[in-house]
C-alpha cells in the first residue's frame, strides 16, 4: 500500500523534531556518564597505584574496545525493539572456525573470511526468524544460542586450538603509535555507526521502529528489511569481535565467548540504551563499556575474589534494568 506524500512529509518533520529532542537528552546523559567515568578513575587511582600505570590504562581501553565491538551490533538490535542473545555463541563458533582454518594451514585472510561469513549468516538467520517466522526476538535468539553453541562443541570435540601466526596475532595484541590496534577499530566502528544512526534515514528509521513498529510501518518505513539488517549487522560485529578476541588470547575453545554475554548486555544498559527500544546511542554504549571495564579492572587490581565478580556485574545489570524501567515509567506519566 502506498503512503501519501503528505504522510511521508509529516513523518519526516516529526522525526526531525524527535531527533533534536533525543540529541538534547542524550547529550545530558553522556555528560553524566563521563563524570561517572572520571570519578571511578579518580577513586581507583587513590585505591591502588597500579591503576594509573600506562600499561594498565591501555589494558582498560583494550578491554572496553572488545566489549564495544560485540555490543555495537546488539545496540542497534535493541534500538529497533529487538534482542540478540546469540552474540557470544556466535563469537565462539566464528572464532573456532577461524582457528580451525589456520590450524590446517589456511591463511589468516581465509580464516577471517570464514569467521565473518559464518557470523553474518547467523545474524541473517536471526533476522529472518524474527521477521518472517514472527518469533519473539528473545526466544528466536535464545534458540539460536543453543544451536550455535552446540555446533561449536561438535566442531571442537572438547579440544583447544592454539598457536596462530604472528601477523594474525597483531590484530589483537599489536600497537600503533602506542595505542592498541583494537582501540582504533573501536573508534572506526563508533564513527561509522554514529553517522549512520544520527545522520542517515536508516538510523532515524531504526529509532522509529523501536519506538513503535506499527506506526513506523504505516509511515512507509520498510520495517521487515530494517530489522533483518540490524540482526545481520549484529552477526557481523560478533565475527569482527571474534577475530580480535582470538588474536588476543591466541587460543580457541568451545566456551570462549560465554563469559562475555552478561558484561556486554550490562554495558549497553549502563550506557542508557532502553530495553524497550527507541532510546539510546552508540556513544552511550561506549561509555557503558568504559565504566564496566573500569569496574572489572578495579576488582582485579584490588584482588577481589574472582567468584564475586559475576555477582557484582549481575547486580550492576539489575540496577541498570531497574533504572530503565523506572525512567520509562516516569516519562510515560509526564507524557
Amino acid at each position: 500500500m502506498s503512503i501519501p506524500n503528505n504522510s511521508r512529509f509529516t513523518w519526516s518533520r516529526v522525526s526531525q523534531l524527535d531527533v533534536r529532542h533525543h540529541v538534547r537528552e542524550e547529550t545530558a546523559t553522556l555528560i553524566y556518564r563521563a563524570v561517572l567515568i572520571v570519578l571511578i578513575g579518580i577513586a581507583l587511582a587513590f585505591a591502588t597505584s597500579s591503576f594509573s600505570a600506562t600499561p594498565n590504562l591501555l589494558n582498560v581501553l583494550r578491554q572496553a574496545s572488545l566489549m564495544f565491538l560485540l555490543a555495537s551490533g546488539l545496540t542497534l538490535v535493541i534500538l529497533s525493539g529487538g534482542f540478540d542473545l546469540s552474540i557470544a555463541a556466535n563469537l565462539t563458533l566464528s572464532a573456532c572456525l577461524a582457528a580451525g582454518v589456520m590450524k590446517t594451514g589456511g591463511s589468516p585472510v581465509l580464516a577471517a573470511v570464514m569467521a565473518l561469513s559464518c557470523s553474518t549468516l547467523i545474524g541473517l538467520l536471526n533476522g529472518l526468524a524474527v521477521t518472517l517466522l514472527r518469533l519473539p526476538p528473545f526466544l528466536a535468539t535464545y534458540g539460536m544460542l543453543w544451536v550455535v553453541q552446540g555446533l561449536a562443541f561438535h566442531y571442537m570435540g572438547g579440544n583447544e586450538i592454539y598457536g596462530f601466526p604472528a601477523g594474525f596475532r597483531t590484530l589483537g595484541t599489536g600497537f600503533l603509535g602506542g595505542i592498541p590496534l583494537p582501540v582504533y577499530m573501536m573508534v572506526f566502528v563508533l564513527i561509522g555507526a554514529t553517522i549512520v544512526t544520527g545522520g542517515l534515514n536508516f538510523g532515524r528509521e531504526i529509532y522509529a521502529i523501536g519506538a513503535n513498529s506499527e506506526v513506523a510501518r504505516l509511515s512507509g518505513i520498510p520495517v521487515r528489511r530494517r530489522k533483518i539488517a540490524v540482526y545481520t549487522i549484529s552477526g557481523l560485529m560478533s565475527g569482527i569481535a571474534a577475530l580480535i578476541y582470538l588474536a588476543r588470547v591466541n587460543a580457541a575453545d568451545s566456551a570462549m565467548g560465554e563469559p562475555l554475554l552478561l558484561p556486554v548486555i550490562a554495558a549497553i544498559l549502563i550506557g542508557g540504551t532502553s530495553l524497550f527500544g527507541g532510546a539510546g546511542s552508540l556513544l552511550g554504549t561506549l561509555s557503558g563499556c568504559l565504566i564496566l571495564a573500569l569496574v572489572i579492572d578495579g576488582m582485579n587490581l584490588l584482588n577481589l575474589n574472582a567468584n564475586w565478580q559475576p555477582l557484582i556485574v549481575g547486580a550492576v545489570l539489575l540496577i541498570a534494568v531497574l533504572a530503565d524501567v523506572l525512567g520509562r515509567g516516569r516519562k510515560e506519566r509526564i507524557g
